[in-house]
């Protein structure tokens, strides 16, 4: 009898011990999910600041955007009449060039057409000098065209720069002549600042590489810009292996966007 409360006595202990041990499992198990609960009550809080800092930065980015606009629009109505008025020096230039061919050609038939050398000698030499002269006026104006011509041809392209660099950052594109460099980095919430902003050429929502001898190690996907600076969330798997981004990293317009799956928002492993 002794013998089977003996038994009975060590299954009991042995059940109370397992439940034991399943609840300590259970405790710790319960402390590591509040501690991970409460990193990424932290982590969210980091995402909301920053998303809070975007959303009050779009007003003073829109109102940045509409007076570029409005900017490149008073230029391009100025350069449209700059122009306009370089035509019409031009059309007077071809029109005195076409005269004064006309005049020549004229001096040159009556020369053609002259009897006795002897008797008109006088008039050849008036001739010969006024032909020399209208020829010099020729030359002067056809120089004189075509450096208006040079003037409206740049005007022109200046123009179309402008045009190109709005477009491009309308679209969320940072212009194609943007060149600069990491300033800070935060791997731990996976984003960067850049030594560059509006004034150099980068857009919000633009995509960059990060370039290091020749090779893109990493991209970036930019989420606030100032005019002298921006920041700029590291897209998550673009960084190559067994590289670091580094301080002074040279940061240059992306050569495609960045797809539409990437939350430019989630840090970068």
């Amino acid at each position: 009898m002794a013998n089977i409360f003996g038994v009975l006595t060590s299954i009991i202990l042995c059940v109370a011990a397992y439940v034991a041990f399943k609840n300590k499992e259970k405790y710790e198990l319960e402390i590591q999910n509040t501690i991970t609960e409460k990193d990424r009550l932290k982590l969210s809080q980091v995402k909301l600041a920053e998303a809070q800092a975007v959303l009050k930065a779009l007003p003073v980015e829109r109102a940045e955007a509409d007076a570029k606009a409005d900017e490149f629009a008073k230029a391009e109505s100025e350069e449209k009449q700059n122009n306009a008025d370089l035509n019409e020096q031009i059309s007077s230039v071809k029109a005195e060039v076409e005269s004064n061919k006309t005049r020549i050609e004229e001096f040159r038939n009556k020369v053609a057409k002259a009897g006795n050398i002897d008797q008109i000698a006088g008039q050849m030499r008036s001739l010969g000098a006024e032909l020399e002269e209208l020829a010099q006026d020729v030359t002067s104006h056809e120089a004189k065209l075509a450096n208006l011509t040079d003037q409206d041809s740049r005007l022109g392209q200046q123009v179309a720069k402008g045009k190109s660099d709005l477009d491009r950052l309308s679209r969320g594109e940072s212009l194609p002549q943007l060149s600069t460099r990491i300033r800070s980095i935060y791997p731990t919430w996976g984003f960067v600042t850049l030594a560059a902003g509006g004034a150099s050429g980068v857009a919000t929502n633009s995509t960059l590489d990060v370039i290091r001898d020749g090779a893109v190690i990493a991209k970036l996907f930019v989420t606030a810009v100032e005019s002298n600076s921006s920041s700029a969330n590291i897209v998550p798997d673009s960084i190559l292996d067994n590289v670091t981004l580094m301080v002074g990293d040279r940061v240059v317009p992306g050569t495609k966007p960045m797809p539409a799956s990437v939350d430019p928002l989630k840090p970068a492993n």
